[in-house]
C-alpha cells in the first residue's frame, strides 16, 4: 500500500498547486544590499518554489493560486511565472491605484552569504495583493471539486502576511480535503514576518490552529519548536549540531499531537560557514523513519530555495509512488543542487537529482 491515497493524475488538471505571494527577489551579485548600484531580478516566494520545483525539474503540472497587482511591475512578475511554466488561471488581478497604495509586488532583497558572513534577506512587501486576499475570494470549489488538484501547498509564510492570510489557507485545505487532495504546509518560520503582530507566540496560535488540517507537514530543524510550539529535550531553535536522534522526538511529539499528519519531512542542517553546510533530512510516515545521504561540507552558492527544493523533491517522491526513502532522498539531493546555483528557485533536472542520489561525483560532464 502507497504511504498516501493521491488522486490519480487522469482526474486532476494540476498535480500541485500552491497557495503564497510571489516577490520580485532583487540580488545584489557580489554586492552587499547597501552598497550595490545593479540588481538582478528573479521570481520567489515560500510556497510558489515548491509548484515550480516541481514543474521544472521534475515535469508535474503546476498551478498557482494568489493575486497579482495589475501594473507593469506585475506583469514583469507574470513573466518570470510562466516562464517557469507554472499556470496562473487561478490567480486573481488586483486594480492598480497608480502608486501602490492599496495593491503592489511584494520585493524581496536577498544578498548571499559567505564564509562568516551570513546571508541576509530584506522583505519590502506591506499591502502586496496576496497579503489582502480574504476568505471567499478564491472558488476553491471550482479548483479541486471541478479541474482536480492531486496535491495543494501551503506554508507559513503566506499565514503570517497579515491577519486574512490564515483564513484563506483554512478555507483551501478545507476545500482540498474534501475533495480528497493531499494538504502539505511547510512551517518556514520568519521571525520578521510576526515581529509586529504578536511575534512567536502568534506564529505558534496561528500554526496550531492550521495543523489541524494537514496531511504532510514539513520544517527545517529550528521550525517544529519555534513555530509550533514543541519543547523536547536537547532540540531548541539555537540547535547548532545535527542529531537525528532528538528531531525523532520532535516529530513523535507532533504525530502525537496531531494524528492526521500521514507524513512528516524535516530538513537537517549545520552551517559550518555560510558557504559551507551539512546537509540531510529525515522523513516520518506509517511508524517509521527513513533518513536521507548525509552531504557533509556541502558547498553553497546560495542557500535560499534549499528548503522548497527539498519540499518539491519530497513531494515529487510520494506523486511518482516512490518509497518513504526514495522519496527523503529526492528531497535532500534537490535541496543540495538548488543550493549551488542563485536564485530562490531549482536550476536541477530530474536527471541530476538522481545522480547526486545515487553518489555521482562532480567530474564534468562531456
Amino acid at each position: 500500500m502507497p504511504v498516501l491515497e493521491i488522486k490519480p493524475a487522469d482526474q486532476c488538471k494540476f498535480d500541485i498547486l500552491s497557495l503564497g505571494e510571489v516577490m520580485l527577489r532583487l540580488y545584489p551579485g557580489e554586492e552587499r544590499i547597501w552598497t550595490t548600484r545593479t540588481f538582478r531580478v528573479w521570481e520567489g516566494g515560500g510556497e510558489y518554489n515548491v509548484a515550480r520545483g516541481l514543474r521544472r525539474c521534475f515535469g508535474m503540472r503546476a498551478a498557482l493560486a494568489s493575486a497579482i497587482v495589475d501594473n507593469p511591475v506585475g506583469r514583469l512578475l507574470e513573466d518570470l511565472i510562466l516562464q517557469g511554466g507554472v499556470d496562473i488561471s487561478n490567480v486573481l488581478w488586483a486594480k492598480f491605484d497608480g502608486i501602490g497604495r492599496k495593491s503592489r509586488v511584494g520585493l524581496n532583497f536577498t544578498e548571499r552569504g559567505f564564509g562568516v558572513r551570513a546571508a541576509l534577506g530584506c522583505s519590502d512587501r506591506g499591502h502586496s495583493a496576496a497579503s489582502q486576499l480574504k476568505k471567499g475570494d478564491i472558488d476553491w470549489e471550482r479548483i479541486f471539486g471541478k479541474q482536480g488538484v492531486r496535491w495543494m501547498h501551503t506554508g507559513g509564510i503566506y499565514a503570517g502576511l497579515s491577519e486574512t492570510t490564515p483564513d484563506v489557507i483554512l478555507e483551501a485545505m478545507q476545500a482540498a480535503r474534501r475533495h480528497g487532495t493531499i494538504v502539505s504546509y511547510d512551517l518556514n518560520f520568519r521571525p520578521s514576518l510576526w515581529q509586529d503582530i504578536g511575534g512567536t507566540a502568534k506564529a505558534i496560535q496561528v500554526n496550531r490552529e492550521i495543523a489541524r488540517y494537514v496531511d504532510v507537514m514539513l520544517g527545517n530543524e529550528e521550525d517544529f519548536t519555534a513555530a509550533l510550539g514543541f519543547k523536547v529535550e536537547g532540540v531548541d531553535e539555537h540547535l547548532s549540531e545535527l542529531d537525528p536522534a532528538n528531531f525523532k522526538k520532535m516529530i513523535q511529539a507532533a504525530v502525537r499531537e496531531y494524528p492526521n499528519f500521514k507524513a512528516v519531512g524535516t530538513t537537517l542542517r549545520s552551517a559550518r560557514t555560510a558557504s559551507v553546510n551539512d546537509w540531510s533530512a529525515i522523513a516520518y510516515a506509517e511508524g517509521r523513519f527513513a533518513q536521507a545521504r548525509m552531504y557533509e561540507n556541502l558547498e553553497i552558492w546560495d542557500r535560499v530555495g534549499g528548503g522548497d527544493s527539498f519540499a518539491s523533491g519530497f513531494i515529487y517522491g510520494f506523486l511518482a509512488g516512490k518509497t518513504l526513502e526514495e522519496a527523503v532522498n529526492y528531497g535532500a539531493a534537490h535541496g543540495a543542487l538548488a543550493m549551488t546555483t542563485p536564485g530562490d528557485t531549482t536550476m536541477a533536472t530530474r536527471s541530476e537529482v538522481e545522480k547526486v542520489m545515487r553518489g555521482g561525483g562532480a567530474r564534468v560532464a562531456r
